[in-house]
């Protein structure tokens, strides 16, 4: 069986933002436990070295992500980043003490829309969560959701009145999440909002939000304001969980209809040995 760090060692991982004045030449974070240091160099070019490494590096939808691997695996394709004429919105940061598999998870699960979104993506009486489908791509090794429907107040910063929004999820890599969405302005394409998820250690996280929107009508600075908004609701959930690491055995916490995604991206994690930041055995279940 593949080690959990070895194994996510072969991932890209966001670590900032391109665009970012205040960011300092020696910028210093956290990737799996490893101090890494991303320094600016008098060129404008970049470098990520942890102690005497040189890790990976690259650029790709408005943030610069890093790997361990001097052979990482390819950085997933969103290929509506070619649509120009969408608004591309990093949405900064968020540091979550949880485990960057649990942070996911949530991400997927909609079932809790209505009672810590209230009058947002969610309201009472529209609880119910109506059957969807749920696979995994053998081919493009994702997880793929599709035809998940909930009612939501307010789909959108642009969203003027509450409509039934469509769903699709695709997991293309253990610790990042891409939802497309029903766009409450246009009919014909998805408004998509992505989780790029930092792995600090196992129990702790950044979060690094992004959108890709046909909206016309808000400031950069509202919509990066409501994603905030949601997000911050779902840290106070995130961070009272017990335990923090993702229980993979399915007799630690028993599914629902509701949670198909989950289930499937829990099998998933455990198909492909990514359980960095999880929990694998019952008898571990109160560690962290």
């Amino acid at each position: 069986m593949i080690d959990p760090i070895e194994r996510a060692k072969q991932d890209w991982y966001p670590i900032a933002m391109i665009s970012d004045p205040g960011r300092p030449k020696w910028y210093a974070t956290r990737v799996l436990g490893k101090e890494i240091v991303l320094e600016t160099k008098e060129d404008g070019s970049l470098s990520v070295s942890c102690g005497e490494e040189s890790w990976k590096i690259t650029e790709a939808y408005d943030h610069i992500w890093t790997s361990p691997s001097q052979n990482p695996k390819p950085l997933f394709s969103i290929p509506e980043e070619n649509e120009r004429d969408r608004r591309f919105v990093p949405c900064g940061v968020v540091h979550v003490r949880c485990s960057p598999l649990r942070a996911v998870e949530n991400f997927l699960d909609i079932a809790h829309f209505p009672f810590v979104h209230t009058d947002v993506l969610g309201s009472e009486p529209h609880t119910e969560v109506a059957p969807y489908k749920v696979n995994i791509d053998e081919t493009k090794d994702e997880v793929i959701a599709t035809k998940v429907k909930f009612f939501q107040p307010q789909a959108a910063k642009s969203a003027n009145e509450g409509i039934v929004t469509e769903y699709i999820y695709r997991v293309p890599a253990p610790m990042t999440a891409i939802l497309y969405k029903t766009c409450p302005n246009r009919d014909d394409v998805h408004d998509i909002i992505t989780l790029f998820v930092q792995p600090i250690d196992e129990e702790n996280c950044a979060v690094w939000p992004w959108m890709a929107l046909y909206d016309d009508e808000s400031s950069m600075a509202d919509m990066v304001e409501f994603q905030q908004l949601i997000f911050l609701q779902d840290r106070n959930i995130l961070e009272n969980q017990i335990p923090k690491r993702l229980p993979i055995d399915p007799k630690m916490e028993i599914p629902t209809r509701a949670d198909l995604t989950s289930v499937a991206y829990r099998r998933w994690l455990k198909k492909s040995g990514a359980l960095y930041g999880a929990l694998t055995h019952p008898a571990n279940q109160n560690a962290g």
